[in-house]
């Protein structure tokens, strides 16, 4: 079996300007990111992409784009190969659209456009890999734990004992309801009618509908007909990992320049991980590195809780290592795709 060595990122920062939803922090974590993975990781400047909302971007960072930038990363992707997607941005968490699960929440990443990208959409990205490639997510952004799975577990306190103060701070996470309302504002400049917005079940039952009449087919696999959705499934142990800034319940903070970040806004999680990585120059494991983040974000007074999100085998997986290039003692996962997702930190 062919096996290659290619080493593919999509990297994606969305500041918002110009919205009441702007942030100031996630197109400098892309271009950090960038420079790190170039640098320490051996990515071909070549096969990193850059998504971002800068005012000199020549590609709107809509959901269609991201998602067709991931499509053709995956597309290119074989045995050996290491995947890697950044999100930096706004996150927000949708209410069941299955009757029988009304108290379920899925997450989603919030593009510019806010169509959104669904933790169903990464969840059918990462089923068509070729086994041994390995697609580690970097998420950045409020309620981003558990994109990659249904059943997924949270980890960790849920307070710490001193706070940033609020000037520097502020939340990467946009209320679903707040995003209904924008959706909904834009349809009855189209078409002449608002729906209501009233309560949360109103929001459950409208917004599949207004997604799809403004974004078409390329609204989110969450919001399609049932019988599409059923033919993502969850995901097993060893495919995908995720490195989560938050818990599914928390948010992700967006700080402000400070000298405490080197005089540049950042996202707390992505500076700290930064910071992690410029202190251990050798290999980490993506447990080690959750683990040291964690505490570094702790001992920095952030009421945020990274987690990872993987199967045992890709915990103890140094980070950025594919399946075959890691450690033979560990690599049960490149002949068996059964089990259960499971979080780490």
């Amino acid at each position: 079996m062919a096996t290659g060595n290619k080493r593919l990122a999509v990297l994606v920062g969305c500041n918002y300007p110009n919205t009441e939803f702007r942030l100031q922090g996630c197109i400098n974590d892309v271009l950090a990111m960038r420079d790190l993975i170039i640098k320490r990781f051996g990515f071909d400047p070549n096969n990193v992409q850059l998504l971002t909302d800068d005012q000199g971007s020549s590609l709107l960072l809509t959901g269609a784009n991201i998602k067709a930038a991931l499509d053709d990363m995956v597309d290119q992707a074989e045995p050996g190969d290491v995947l890697f997607f950044h999100f930096s941005g706004h996150g927000t968490v949708i209410p069941s659209l299955d009757p029988g699960q009304p108290f379920r929440q899925d997450e989603a990443i919030v593009p510019s456009d806010l169509n959104l990208i669904t933790n169903m959409d990464l969840r059918q990205l990462i089923k068509r890999l070729p086994i041994g490639s390995s697609f580690t997510i970097f998420s950045d952004s409020c309620h981003s734990g558990g994109f990659i799975d249904k059943d997924k577990e949270r980890i960790g306190p849920a307070t710490v004992e001193k706070t940033i103060p609020s000037v520097f701070v502020k939340g990467r996470s946009i209320p679903i309801e707040s995003i209904h309302q924008c959706i909904d504002s834009v349809a009855s400049l189209a078409h002449g009618a608002v729906g209501a917005v009233d309560t949360a079940s109103s929001v459950v039952q409208g917004i599949g509908s207004l997604f799809t009449g403004i974004f078409g087919r390329d609204v989110s696999l969450q919001f399609r007909p049932q019988k599409e959705r059923d033919l993502v499934k969850s995901l097993t142990e060893d495919e995908g990992i995720l490195l989560s800034g938050c818990q599914a319940n928390e948010t992700s903070a967006d700080v402000a320049a400070t000298p405490a970040t080197g005089g540049k806004a950042h996202g707390a999680f992505t500076y700290a991980v930064m910071q992690v990585l410029e202190e251990n120059t050798g290999p980490l494991t993506n447990r080690e590195l959750v683990s040291r983040t964690r505490k570094a974000l702790k001992d920095q007074g952030f009421q945020q809780h990274p987690c990872l999100y993987c199967s045992d085998e890709n915990a103890d997986t140094p980070f950025l290592v594919s399946e075959i290039q890691r450690p033979k003692q560990i690599d049960k996962a490149f002949t068996k795709r059964s089990g259960k997702a499971v979080a780490y930190a």
